[in-house]
């Protein structure tokens, strides 16, 4: 057993809070000349292919049920449906905007909770959920007249990643970590390249492929890259420390967002999206505090 230690969890926290915008960049560089559901397919398989020497370095026992199974397929179609709308925005829009606005989620999983489950709300969280999405709207107005309908993708894509958080919660217990994100990786690219196979020469843009070249390739492996490399960082960090003390360390995306988004596209945000950002945040580390007080997670163990 891994013996905790809530200092190396943050630091593995924060490797994966400066890790996770770089698959946002490549994705953003891929999108000058990939389509995006091909970007979306090949973090799939070159992530499996990232993460097949760990799973087998580690080689976790598992022998999965079929209802661990469904659910790991369910995984994978969420985590396809939040991918495609994430990459979609940031083909557009600003990284750190894009992020932003995702941060909404886990307002949006306390709703959800609340819906699916029954799972009491407190007045407090409802107005912090709203104080959320209001900061999400301020990103979102001025990005909707600017990019279209495109600015409501990182909605999109927090909305798809609430329901794979409530399919990871409920395996959480019975599969280690590096089997699901293995095991996710190769369900998405079961699902995700054959549809991508089959949309070939139809001339829809987002999903018709293209040859990659030499540096769009690059690009494309370094999507499935740092997505295992980040996710592996946050399943490790999660051993190491409970999710209250790691949970707020997410918002650190936020600042390397800003910096890779000026640093590779000249995008900066603007004092209206500074402003969104912040009552996000705020929000997010109220609601945090609330859940953590109730020993209840809600930021997910992978991030976008």
């Amino acid at each position: 057993m891994t013996q905790a230690s809530p200092l190396r969890g943050a630091l593995l926290m924060v490797a994966f809070c400066i890790m996770a915008p770089l698959l946002d960049a490549c994705s953003k560089l891929a999108t000058a000349h990939i389509p995006v559901g091909q970007i979306t397919a090949a973090r799939f398989l070159f992530q499996g292919v990232c993460m097949a020497p760990v799973f087998a370095l580690v080689r976790p026992a598992w022998r999965g049920t079929r209802r661990d199974i469904a659910l790991i397929f369910a995984r994978a179609v969420c985590l396809i449906g939040s991918t495609y709308c994430f990459v979609a925005s940031v083909q557009y829009m600003p990284i750190a905007d894009a992020i932003a606005i995702v941060f909404v989620m886990p307002f949006m999983i306390m709703g959800l909770s609340r819906l699916i489950f029954g799972t009491p709300i407190g007045r407090t969280q409802v107005l912090a959920s709203l104080a959320g999405f209001g900061g999400a709207l301020l990103i979102i107005q001025p990005s909707l007249s600017a990019y279209g309908l495109v600015a409501l993708f990182p909605l999109g894509c927090a909305l798809a990643f609430s329901f794979y958080e409530f399919a990871t919660q409920a395996m959480a217990d019975r599969v280690d970590p590096v089997t699901m994100q293995l095991h996710t990786s190769l369900a998405g690219t079961l699902i995700a390249v054959p549809a991508l196979w089959a949309f070939d020469g139809s001339g829809i843009t987002a999903l018709d492929p293209v040859m990659p070249d030499a540096l769009n390739t690059l690009w494309l492996f370094g999507v499935g890259f740092w997505a295992a490399a980040s996710h592996f960082c946050m399943t490790v960090a999660m051993r190491h420390a409970p999710a209250a003390t790691l949970a707020p360390l997410h918002y650190l995306e936020l600042p390397m967002a800003v910096f890779l988004g000026f640093a590779i596209f000249g995008d900066f945000p603007d004092a209206l999206s500074w402003l969104g950002m912040g009552v996000i945040v705020a929000s997010g580390l109220w609601i945090i505090r609330h859940q953590s007080r109730q020993a209840l997670p809600l930021l997910p163990d992978e991030a976008i």
